[in-house]
């Protein structure tokens, strides 16, 4: 009996696993696809295993339940999360990307603004970073959240609907957005400028944090490595994440330069627009219960 033990704690020992989530599109796809992280996190004890989720909720869904080590999303998902109590701790951040997400509207639509959802079906993938947008810019429009009918749905869902004209309005992020505009010709209500800055944030989760920053440091190092080299050649990535992600290269292109770039560490401004964020959330009763979002905030020298 002794003797299994012995074996079972050496193989664990030896077979440290980093379980990192994805999204279909983004920095974490090309660094999985350049294969530089494996040999790095080898060096510290780990293998890597990469898990795909079509949007941010499941994702940290899988870190909330223990199945998900390290991650990224926008910025509204880790609100739901932390009030769902969570265990996940921001990490990282990439500068606003507004453009990288829009209202979007059939191209023969009779609406011509925001104003005009008031009464109508408007698409959007529950708890997503468009979620956040859909809200302000109803609000900027003198509209109230109440005064449209959301219909939740997954991208690949909604653009069938959209398509179908069982819905009015689709909010979406990129790529999906870049390629509704290319094959449809949708045309766009208002995208995040000027209303909300759409945020990523890398995730991780509290326990890996705790058991080892090395191997934390060095998956956002070389992410940062990914970055540095997605902003100066966006034709290059776009033909590496093409037959992944099944969008055109030139539509790929379209959504990269919307994208940011330059991975930075969690700071005050950042935590401070998370709060706004889930003050909103919170008085609109998509929340429970109203959060601090410091709490979550990796500390620096953590």
């Amino acid at each position: 009996m002794s003797t299994a033990l012995a074996g079972v704690g050496a193989s664990y020992g030896q077979d440290k696993v980093v379980r990192i989530g994805f999204q279909k599109y983004g920095k974490l796809v090309l660094l999985k696809s350049k294969g530089s992280l494996e040999p790095k996190l080898k060096a510290l004890g780990y293998n890597v295993t990469w898990i795909e989720f079509p949007s941010g909720p499941p994702l940290l869904e899988a870190v909330n339940v223990g199945a998900v080590d390290f991650g990224n999303t926008g910025e509204a998902p880790p609100i739901f999360a932390q009030a769902a109590g969570a265990p996940i701790r921001y990490v990282a951040y990439e500068p606003p990307a507004p453009k990288g997400e829009a209202i979007l509207v059939p191209k023969d639509s009779p609406l011509k603004s925001v104003a005009d959802l008031k009464g109508k079906k408007v698409a959007l993938n529950k708890g997503s970073n468009v979620h956040y947008l859909l809200v302000k810019a109803l609000e900027k429009a003198g509209v109230k959240y109440s005064d449209i009918t959301p219909v939740f749905l997954a991208p690949a869902d909604a653009r069938a609907a959209f398509e179908s004209g069982s819905i009015d309005a689709w909010v979406i992020w990129d790529p999906f957005q870049a390629a509704a505009e290319a094959a449809t010709q949708a045309r766009t209500l208002a995208d995040g400028t000027d209303i909300v800055p759409n945020y990523q944030f890398y995730f991780s989760s509290q326990k890996f944090l705790d058991s080892d920053t090395k191997a934390l440091d060095a998956i956002l190092a070389e992410l940062r490595e990914v970055d540095e080299w997605a902003k100066t050649d966006i034709h290059a990535v776009a033909e590496q994440l093409s037959p992944s992600v099944r969008i055109p290269v030139p539509v790929l292109e379209v959504a990269l330069k919307r994208q940011s770039y330059g991975i930075k560490p969690i700071d005050s401004e950042l935590i401070a627009a998370q709060q706004k964020l889930a003050d909103t959330f919170f008085t609109l009763g998509l929340i429970p219960k109203a959060i601090s979002v410091s709490e979550l905030a990796r500390k620096p020298g953590s």
